[in-house]
């Protein structure tokens, strides 16, 4: 006789045998999520038409050219390189989606886009087999593809342009591709990027713009998501008193010729998404690339925190961050002044996002609403909010400041969870007796 094995539901086997469930351990559930992740739609001359995209920071670094039409160290990408400092992934819209496509009798630009108006074939004798010809595609000075082939027929795609059937080769210099031209930026463009973008997870939303109805439109987005969808993040833009904990005004203008003056929004964006959630950017320096106008008198700068503006500032001769606050100037019984602190921000936004994935992946639909059941999830939210206290994110914490319940419908917990958020040493005040 087979001994009975095997897993079980309820303890009633008739055979006698081994019979073992493998379960996750609590504690991979309570894990806490990684930051650096943000998104930014882009006014762009070459990318992906119409859709988010992924770009991490090796693929900026090591393929810019393909991603974004430019090499790494082209002065298009400074906004990117700031941003990158500090990030490992961005998804990115590409604002001027919808632009003609370049293209000469031979081939088609991947993209549209005024970038493939610096593409250029080139067609020549192959040096070893004068019955075959040797088909470059340059961007700029820099030849990203070369095939050699005995007819047009043989061409194969490559990641900036498409050749056409039927066409026939030629020796020739190198044919310009013409007629690339950018989508139109406008309202339709971003709300095209904020249904888009709507769908992901990420830590920090950056938008360099400087019209306020398209901020007033972002400052709206965040905060329907942030309320009504339990979506957190924070959202970065330029000069705007949104008065909420969700959204971060830059003050300082950049002073480079071809940049508009918001484009600090990228490196904040950046730092903010990077910034750890034990951590604070409190006097962090600034290590970007543009010019900065830092030159504010110290009533300057209590003005900007008691308007809750982020603010750089001169310290000798390099730049700092001044305060790492939010927009929050109006305080309720509910949300105290601590709630102008983006690092109390980045802890409940850690609390809310990790909370959210580990109830929806393994309890949602899943796991029983009985004692068991509420103790285990009582068990993940402890164990998480330990996990903080270890990295000195939250402070003080016991057990008993977690309740699960039941609510008021079979399917329905109710959770009171109590933290005290830590934050970095930001003043010192210090009497010294001297006998």
């Amino acid at each position: 006789m087979a001994f009975g094995g095997g897993t079980f539901t309820v303890q009633n086997k008739e055979l006698p045998g081994t019979y073992i469930n493998f379960v996750s351990a609590t504690s991979a559930n309570a894990a806490l999520s990684d930051r650096g992740i943000a998104t930014m739609p882009l006014e762009l001359d070459w990318g992906i038409d119409g859709e988010v995209f992924e770009v991490t920071s090796e693929d900026f670094q090591k393929n810019s050219m393909g991603i974004f039409g430019y090499d790494y160290t082209h002065d298009k990408l400074k906004g990117l390189r700031d941003l990158f400092r500090n990030i490992r992934t961005l998804y990115v819209y590409k604002l001027t989606s919808g632009g003609a496509k370049a293209g000469n009798d031979l081939a088609e630009a991947v993209c549209g886009g005024i970038r493939g108006n610096d593409l250029k074939i080139i067609v020549q004798k192959d040096a070893d087999d004068e019955e075959l010809f040797v088909v470059k595609t340059v961007l700029g000075t820099v030849t990203v593809d070369e095939q050699v082939v005995s007819g047009a027929d043989g061409l194969v795609p490559n990641r900036f342009v498409r050749f056409k059937s039927g066409a026939e080769l030629m020796v020739t210099a190198a044919v310009p591709l013409s007629g690339g031209t950018n989508g139109t930026v406008d309202g339709t463009a971003h709300q095209t990027y904020l249904d888009k973008i709507e769908s992901f997870s990420y830590n920090t939303m950056g938008v360099a713009v400087t019209d306020e109805t398209t901020k007033g439109l972002y400052s709206a987005f965040v905060r329907r998501l942030r309320e009504e969808m339990g979506v957190k993040f924070q959202l970065v833009l330029y000069n705007k008193a949104a008065d909420y904990c969700g959204t971060v005004s830059v003050k300082n203008r950049v002073l480079d010729e071809g940049w508009g003056e918001a484009a600090l929004v990228y490196w904040v964006t950046g730092i903010l998404a990077g910034c750890e959630v034990n951590k604070s950017t409190q006097n962090r320096r600034y290590d970007g690339e543009f010019a900065v106008a830092a030159d504010y008198t110290q009533g300057e700068l209590k003005e900007t925190i008691r308007q809750g503006e982020f603010t750089l500032h001169k310290v000798g001769k390099e730049i700092r961050v001044l305060a790492d606050i939010n927009t929050m100037v109006t305080v309720t019984d509910t949300q105290g002044e601590v709630f102008k602190d983006n690092q109390t921000i980045r802890v409940i936004d850690q609390i809310g996002n990790d909370i959210a994935v580990m109830f929806n992946t393994k309890y949602l639909g899943v796991v029983p609403n009985d004692a068991a059941g509420r103790v285990s999830l009582w068990s993940d939210i402890v164990a998480h909010h330990r996990k903080m206290e270890g990295i000195r994110a939250i402070e003080g914490f016991s057990d008993a400041d977690v309740s699960v319940e039941p609510g008021e419908t079979k399917k329905s917990v109710v959770v009171k969870d109590y933290v005290t958020v830590v934050n970095a040493m930001g003043k010192l005040y210090m009497t010294v007796t001297v006998a």
